[in-house]
């Protein structure tokens, strides 16, 4: 990071005795905050005739959508062989190419698998699935080299990369499980980020959790992590009150504690946090829009601006898209007031 200084010499007065209140203190003009959105599931949406309106009920292109909602980055889920082909590489460029066009940064997410992953599944790629450790290893990391050369080749420069997605218990199971071989995946996630680095060094590499509002987890992982040398730029937390203890009725009490995980992360491990993963009930927006709101404001306040930013995922979903109820937009394909949060 680089600042540039300019110094100006002023005439000093010692005349006046008096002192004015201090003002508060701005952020650093390098902090820019990420109102981001997953937005993976477009192309296959538009695929099958989905259409997306704006608030006025016009029908518009669904990232210009977003970004009229405040959006100013999109993340993009990478899978490895998928059977369908969406979220292929060929399926991130195109995106990527959208979305880099309308000015938004843009957040590569690799779930090192053909399909899902999460904290239930870690399954690795069919064509991965018999490799010894050590070739497993260098698989990653040539994987990962070669979406990062291809997006390189389209004049793309991610800003964001995630080695692994809500890596829980690792990833690539069982050889990468944390719970059982720590050490293995400490070297994977080595793996993506010196493939990584090896690209594009300006790009930030984030290991992501699910459920931020837990600080054993986090504390657990990336101990295990930090004690066999892995390396990451941004702690990358998921975020959803549906999957936490209050449930949804109680996100306030869940953004609390992801606001106080955060802050011991940052205090734990001298990184930045990131919020990239977050979602409520479509058809509840205002409690939708209030948590937004509390989240992002929270995520602004963590220590030091280490706070970078907010995602929602996959908000552009409406009519049960694939079964997922946590959009925010209505069943007429119009964004919902929770996407106001963003516009601040």
């Amino acid at each position: 990071m680089k600042f540039n200084f300019v110094f100006l010499f002023l005439p000093v007065s010692f005349f006046c005795t008096c002192t004015k209140p201090s003002a508060p203190v701005p952020p650093p003009l390098s902090v820019d905050f990420a109102k981001g959105a997953d937005a993976s599931w477009v192309t296959e949406m538009e695929a099958a005739g989905v259409k997306f309106y704006n608030s006025q009920g016009v029908p518009q292109e669904c990232l210009s959508i977003l970004k009229d909602k405040g959006i100013n980055a999109i993340r993009l889920r990478a899978w490895v062989n998928p059977t369908a082909g969406w979220n292929n590489t060929r399926d991130v460029v195109v995106k990527a190419l959208r979305a880099q066009a309308l000015g938004m940064k843009i957040m590569i997410d690799f779930h090192y698998s053909d399909t899902w992953a999460d904290p239930g599944h870690q399954t690795k790629p069919v064509a991965w699935s018999s490799l010894p450790f050590d070739q497993l290893k260098n698989t990653l990391f040539s994987y990962t080299t070669g979406v990062m050369d291809t997006l390189k080749l389209n004049g793309i420069t991610p800003d964001w990369v995630q080695i692994g997605n809500e890596t829980n218990d690792g990833m690539l199971w069982e050889t990468g499980r944390a719970s059982t071989f720590m050490a293995n995946f400490a070297a994977l996630i080595k793996a993506g980020y010196t493939a990584v680095k090896s690209v594009s060094p300006t790009s930030k590499v984030i290991v992501h959790l699910s459920n931020g509002y837990d600080n054993a987890l986090f504390t657990s992982v990336f101990d295990g992590l930090k004690a066999n040398g892995a390396s990451w730029d941004i702690i990358g937390l998921s975020l959803y009150p549906a999957y936490a203890p209050q449930g949804n009725s109680g996100w306030a009490s869940v953004n609390t504690n992801c606001l106080n995980n955060m802050n011991a992360l940052v205090a734990r491990y001298n990184t930045p946090v990131m919020v990239v993963e977050v979602g409520m009930p479509y058809n509840n927006p205002t409690d939708a829009k209030l948590f937004l709101q509390d989240i992002i404001a929270k995520t602004k306040s963590v220590a030091n601006y280490n706070g970078l930013g907010v995602f929602y995922w996959e908000p552009e979903c409406y009519n049960n898209w694939n079964g997922y109820t946590l959009g925010a937009f209505d069943n007429t394909g119009k964004p919902t007031i929770a996407m106001d949060a963003f516009l601040n």
